[in-house]
């Protein structure tokens, strides 16, 4: 019969010590990180503000509601360029993106021009609305079709096709900037044109057209600006934000109607370097 094993000699009392107080280890959770999430969040905040912007329609604070819908545009302008900041950009960011995208620009600013104005035009004044959501989605779905697409010139990259969204609602809400400006001087004559149906029709129809052409718009992600006019930017950006805080509602219909102004001439330089680009290659296939 062999012997019983012999007991483990009992810890001391300092090792017992010692692993009560030793710091325990976190648990490892899997998952992405917070800075990968970020831009999906600012992306939720900007579709907030959208809804927002309708619920304010709803209650008759155009003002409110015009605002909310710039809010969205400013957060829209932010999380695609913090995702590649950060190096988080992903299919569903970018899905997530266009959907937002398609609510706060396409179906707010068709709401709230119906709730200013066509609503009183009746089932006719809802088909301008529908014509400016739909074109928007199918903006929208090009653009996220063109993700999958080749590689394009490197001349177009500056450029997009058509009217991106956030402009595109900015220029369909020239009637209630006119109309809160009208307001805000008391000037009725101005007031009666940006809630006359038909007006605000034809932007809206207008705005669809550009949303869904195949027009070139600068988009100001590489734009390079000459030294020499560097010093008149930075001063007329300077100028451009004092009127803003001053005078918002004039500042924004002035600017949506200098982005109107602006399409000839983007469509003018894609042109040329389209051309210059055209010559170059051909140089090379003959050399």
């Amino acid at each position: 019969m062999s012997d019983p094993a012999p007991h483990a000699p009992a810890p001391s009392p300092i090792r017992r010590l010692r692993s009560r107080f030793r710091p325990r280890r976190r648990p490892r959770f899997k998952g992405p990180s917070f800075n990968r999430m970020l831009p999906n969040l600012l992306t939720m905040l900007g579709l907030c503000a959208g809804l927002t912007s309708i619920r304010f329609a709803l209650e008759g604070r155009f003002g409110a509601a015009a605002v909310a819908v710039i809010v969205a545009a400013c957060i829209d302008g932010l999380d695609g360029r913090l995702a590649r900041l950060l190096k988080a950009t992903s299919r569903f960011g970018a899905e997530f993106d266009s959907l937002a995208d398609f609510l706060c620009f396409g179906v707010a600013p068709a709401f709230i021009l119906y709730l200013w104005s066509l609503q009183t035009a009746h089932g006719y004044g809802f088909l301008p609305c529908l014509m400016f959501a739909v074109c928007m989605a199918l903006r929208l779905a090009r653009f996220n079709a063109a993700l999958d697409a080749g590689p394009h010139p490197a001349y177009t990259y500056n450029f997009f096709t058509g009217v991106p969204a956030p402009a595109g609602a900015a220029l369909a809400l020239i009637p209630l900037f006119l109309g809160l400006e009208a307001k805000r001087m008391g000037w009725d004559w101005l007031l009666t044109i940006s809630q006359f149906p038909p007006f605000c029709a034809i932007v809206l129809i207008g705005t669809a057209l550009l949303l869904v052409s195949t027009l070139p718009v600068w988009s100001f992600k590489n734009f390079k600006v000459p030294s020499e006019y560097v010093l008149p930017v930075l001063l007329g950006t300077g100028l451009f934000a004092a009127i803003l805080v001053a005078d918002p509602w004039a500042a924004l219909a002035v600017g949506g109607m200098i982005y109107l102004g602006m399409l000839p001439f983007s469509r003018r330089s894609f042109m040329r370097l389209k051309r210059e680009a055209e010559a170059v290659r051909g140089e090379q296939e003959q050399g």
